[in-house]
This record gives C-alpha cells, structure tokens and sequence, in this order.
C-alpha cells in the first residue's frame, strides 16, 4: 500500500524521473483492486437507488488517480530510457497493448541514463561500504 500512497502523495503529477517496475506493478495491483471493490460498491447502489452514485462515485475515483497514472507510466518508460511518447503506443490496437506491457515488464536500465538516477540505487555504492566496514 506504501507504494500506491507515495505515487499518490508524493508523486501526483511528478512526470520527470524514473519509477521501478515494483512501484510501477504494485500500484496496478492495487488499482485493480480498488476498481474491484469500487465495481463491486457501484452494482449494489445501482440496485439500491435510482441514481447512478456507484458509477458517479467510480468516475471520481477515475478522475483523481489520472494524472498520478499517467505520470508513473511516464517515469516507468524513462527506467527503460523510452520517451514517455511512447505511452501513445497504447492506441495501436492489440499489438499496442501487449507491446506495452512488455514495456512496463522490462527490466529499467542500470545506473544514470537521460532521465535520472537509476532508482534502485547503485549496487556498487553498497559494495564499496560492505568493503569499508570488512577492512576496518
């Protein structure tokens, strides 16, 4: 949940940087399950209630968490050095999708590229200190 929150909270519009694939994977589980439950909640009031709260309530939902989405998917294609153009390759039917996904799958590239740090860190840099402290 933490990282759902921190895409949220502290990322909100932040499209500049790089996101990790597990930032990247968590927060779509999560956003699946909160489509779930959120489905779930909008055909028991669609029963319940003339109105369409559920859907209203959904729609809400959806507006909130667009700009956050789409700056991670952003940041997530700038780990693997890809413009965040490349979000657009969404709207090739089919073949668009499943390229993204693969996208989203890869493995960022390793240490700084264009658009920052790499955001797991430098595996060198804890080597060096393990190194540091062994020779004291």
């Amino acid at each position: 949940m933490e990282w759902y929150l921190t895409v949220i909270r502290d990322n909100y519009a932040n499209f500049s940087g790089r996101a990790r694939r597990k930032e990247y994977w968590l927060f779509v589980l999560i956003q699946i399950g909160i489509f779930v439950v959120l489905l779930t909640i909008n055909s028991f009031l669609d029963e319940l209630m003339d109105i369409q709260l559920g859907s209203i309530i959904f729609f809400i939902y959806i507006l909130g968490t667009l700009v956050p989405w789409l700056a991670l998917n952003v940041r997530r294609l700038h780990d693997t050095g890809k413009s965040g153009g490349y979000i657009f390759i969404n709207l090739i039917p089919i073949i668009g999708r499943i390229w993204y996904i693969v996208l989203m799958a890869t493995n960022g590239d390793h240490g700084h590229n264009a658009y920052g740090a790499d955001p797991k860190g430098d595996p060198f840099e804890e080597i060096e200190e393990i190194g540091t402290h062994t020779t004291q």
